[in-house]
């Protein structure tokens, strides 16, 4: 049965499920798919392992200890959903249907069960929402200033480039479908250069490496627009034709010399050189830039700067080269989103710790939490805030889950959800312009039912008479695919039940933001003034003198998802906390010791490694790992910076985070028995 995997990573894989006897007996990568090219990631080719676990949740569960403690009995469908619908009918029929919050995130991306049925249900019912922004947003809201609708290149088109910067990317790690086109683009003769403030698995890999202070991107964009003005490498009259703002933006860059951007920046004066004249004269010049460093009080400003660069170096001219980010809005600009919607009273996702225990005069009172597609406890900043709202006795909580995760230990209410190769689901892409139609490919195992089916008996339960619920899975995909954009030509349901996937329907080749397409704007770029200044304060404070950043960095499971099951975690076992040489000699700690990683949201105790992968001054800890990781239960976003824009929009300042290290004892740890170290740090 053809399908397509959910998660989100922007590969959105294209697959083949062999069943036998209704058993699903093989997970394989389509070999026909142009970017899947016949293989899977290490953490989906043990998925059917997921479908099969003894610990999956199969039925729903009622809480019998207290919460946290992750004890329940197994109840009926029936009864579930009489108790669910009964809270919400009550807070509905008094007026405070607001203090439910339905919270939500990217445990699937396939669109129908992400949430285009399960969302018409809490709009029927006046719900409360979140801003879906921890990740994503805030580098749309930084290249959208720029480019307007932010529409990168295909980043297929990039196997032309013959300069290929991956700017904050850890492309072997996170994006490794995209990994062949740096390949062949370096076998075709281009360089590659990678941007990053540690040498990732990536930056091994590169031609070049440039790595940055940490947040100090922009600084360094302004040290390389100076270097192209000064020595003549720019076409005027492109900027002249193409672009508003050179003006400020050549004031901003004015006194940023080299000399001037390395002491900032902590890279070389010569290789900020190199890179403007390489970048300018060895074209196309392709960028590529995920994600990764929107995580900072900075980071639309970041994502701003970097897409000036091929804005003012005339990049987006040929084939090859310009900005390659998120492809999503290529796919969301053709299918037939709802955009009717009422509007619902929301609060930012990350602020979920303060929401519940602590909320601002504007937000509402929460007395029910209904959870999706998400796993608040472990991804969420402020992590001992996040768990102190759960453990309110006040609060009644609903999970939809397939594992009881450190979010559905708090639950009052577990409800079974299916895997990807047991629903119906239309999967888009972020890092490619192909579309797949996902099919089961097995019945549901135990008593798992979808998303869209849990919204349509809850709404019958509530009397929500709403005919956009109660659609089949089929014909929500029907629906969504009918919009008549010019980019679905030849694309209907049949199509990708037939052959699994198609490609929208966008030349190879195309110049977005430079050829006429529909819906794309070729109206001037946006340059203009830079402010580096809010990067640039990277060593914190002097009683948390080490920045810390989260890392994706486990190929077996770069979030959440995984990180329950052994067969997926490092030889370890357990996290640990990388650290600079130079850092750890000044703590007395080796790699292996016990450390405590401190600040004035929490606390960790982690083991040590050493390594020059960091920078001075930075240390990291990986993301995802849940919170029995460590003795104190908790795991790395009980250190991480909630803060949030003004507007309360956007990504949380994640890597704006400032820790202490501190040997575990006191004096340092290294002569403590490993075995014992690792017994206690795993979960």
């Amino acid at each position: 049965m053809l399908g397509a995997c959910h998660h989100d990573c922007p590969d959105t894989c294209a697959w083949e499920v062999t069943v036998v006897d209704g058993e699903a007996v093989r997970l394989r990568g389509s070999a026909s798919h142009p970017v899947t090219r016949g293989t899977l990631c290490p953490k989906v080719n043990r998925y059917l392992d997921r479908v099969r676990h003894p610990d999956r949740v199969l039925t729903p569960l009622r809480r019998t200890g207290r919460k946290g403690a992750g004890e329940f009995e197994p109840i009926g469908w029936d009864v579930a959903v009489a108790e669910i619908a009964a809270r919400m009918s009550a807070l509905r029929d008094v007026g405070r249907a607001e203090s439910i919050l339905q919270y939500s995130f990217a445990g699937t991306q396939g669109l129908v069960q992400m949430g285009v049925v399960i969302d018409a249900l809490f709009d029927a019912l006046g719900a409360s929402d979140v801003h879906r922004e921890l990740c994503g947003t805030t580098s749309w809201l930084g290249a959208a200033r720029v480019l307007g609708r932010p529409f990168g290149v295909d980043p297929e088109s990039l196997r032309r480039s013959r300069t290929l910067v991956l700017w904050g990317t850890n492309t072997r790690i996170t994006n490794r479908h995209f990994w062949p086109v740096v390949e062949e683009a370096r076998a075709n003769g281009a360089t590659i250069v990678v941007v990053d403030p540690v040498r990732t698995d990536t930056a091994r890999e590169a031609d070049v490496f440039v790595q940055p202070r940490p947040g100090t991107d922009v600084a360094l964009v302004l040290g390389l627009v100076h270097v192209l003005d000064r020595d003549g490498l720019l076409d005027h009259d492109w900027l002249a034709e193409r672009t508003t703002g050179w003006d400020e933006l050549r004031t901003s860059a004015a006194g940023w010399t080299p000399e001037r951007t390395a002491v900032e920046t902590g890279v070389d004066a010569e290789r900020i050189t190199w890179l403007a004249h390489r970048m300018a004269t060895h074209t196309p010049t392709g960028v590529r830039m995920l994600i990764g460093p929107e995580h900072r009080e900075n980071g639309a400003e970041i994502q701003r700067a970097v897409t000036m660069l091929p804005a003012v170096l005339g990049s987006w001219r040929e084939a090859g080269g310009g900005l390659a980010r998120s492809t999503q809005q290529w796919a969301f600009s053709a299918l037939a989103l709802p955009t009717q919607r009422p509007r619902r009273r929301t609060v930012n996702m990350a602020r979920l710790g303060q929401v519940l225990t602590e909320p601002r005069g504007d937000d509402p009172h929460i007395e029910m939490l209904f959870v999706h597609n998400s796993n608040p406890a472990t991804i969420v900043p402020d992590q001992n805030r996040v768990v102190a709202g759960l453990e309110r006795e006040d609060l009644f909580t609903v999970v939809v889950e397939q594992f009881v995760t450190d979010t559905a230990r708090y639950a009052d209410i577990v409800l079974p959800a299916t895997t990807q190769i047991e629903q119906l689901d239309l999967v888009h892409s972020w890092g490619h312009l192909y579309l797949a139609l996902n099919q089961p490919a097995i019945a549901p195992r135990g008593e798992a039912l979808p998303n869209t089916e849990i919204a349509r008996r809850l709404a019958t339960a509530l009397g929500i008479d709403d005919p956009t619920i109660q659609r089949s899975d089929e014909q929500v995909v029907r629906d969504l695919l009918d919009s008549g954009h010019p980019f679905l030509d030849g694309i209907d349901y049949e199509l990708l039940a037939t052959q699994g996937w198609a490609r929208l329907a966008v030349p190879d080749g195309l110049r977005p933001h430079v050829d006429e397409i529909a819906g794309v704007p070729t109206r001037a770029m946006r340059l203009g003034a830079l402010d580096p200044s809010r990067g640039s304060e990277w060593h914190g404070r002097t009683d948390f003198p080490l920045s810390l950043i989260s890392r994706k960095q486990h190929p077996k499971f770069l979030n959440a998802n995984y990180a329950a099951f052994p067969a997926h975690w490092p030889s370890s076992g357990r996290p640990s906390l990388q650290i600079h040489p130079l850092d750890a000699r000044e703590r007395g700690v080796v790699t292996g010791d016990l450390v405590r990683v401190h600040n004035d949201r929490g606390s960790l105790t982690l083991a040590v490694e050493v390594t020059d992968d960091l920078q001075p001054g930075l240390v990291a800890i990986p993301f995802g790992w849940w919170n029995r990781s460590t003795p104190e239960g908790r795991a790395v976003n009980a250190l991480t910076n909630p803060r949030v824009g003004d507007d309360d929009r956007g990504s949380a300042y994640f890597h704006d985070t400032f820790v202490q290290v501190t040997p575990a004892d006191g004096t340092g740890s290294h002569d403590a028995d490993a075995a014992s170290a690792a017994a206690m740090l795993t979960p």
